[in-house]
C-alpha cells in the first residue's frame, strides 16, 4: 500500500536506497580463484584470512570481488620488480 496515493518510488517519505554500485561487480569463488593464480585453495584462503585479498564472507564460503584478484596480482608484480 502507497501512503499519499502516489505510486512513484522514493515519493512516500522514504528515500530510495542508494545505489550500491555492484552490478557490475564479478564474485569468484576460492577455486576459481585458485585457478586463475595457478595457486592452490589452501593458499587463496591464507591470502583472505590475511587481508591481502579481499572477499565476502557468504555462508560458510567465500566470494573474491574479480577486480581484488586482479588488483593484488598487479601489486605483487610490481612490488617484486
Amino acid at each position: 500500500m502507497v501512503a499519499s496515493g502516489s505510486s512513484r518510488p522514493g515519493t512516500d517519505g522514504v528515500s530510495p536506497r542508494p545505489d550500491t554500485g555492484l552490478s557490475g561487480v564479478s564474485f569468484l569463488t576460492v577455486a576459481e580463484v585458485a585457478a586463475l593464480m595457478r595457486v592452490s585453495k589452501m593458499t587463496v584462503y591464507r591470502l583472505v584470512h590475511s587481508g591481502e585479498l579481499a572477499a565476502v564472507r557468504v555462508g560458510r564460503s567465500f566470494r573474491v570481488p574479480e577486480r581484488a584478484v586482479h588488483d593484488y596480482l598487479r601489486d605483487a608484480f610490481t612490488d617484486t620488480a
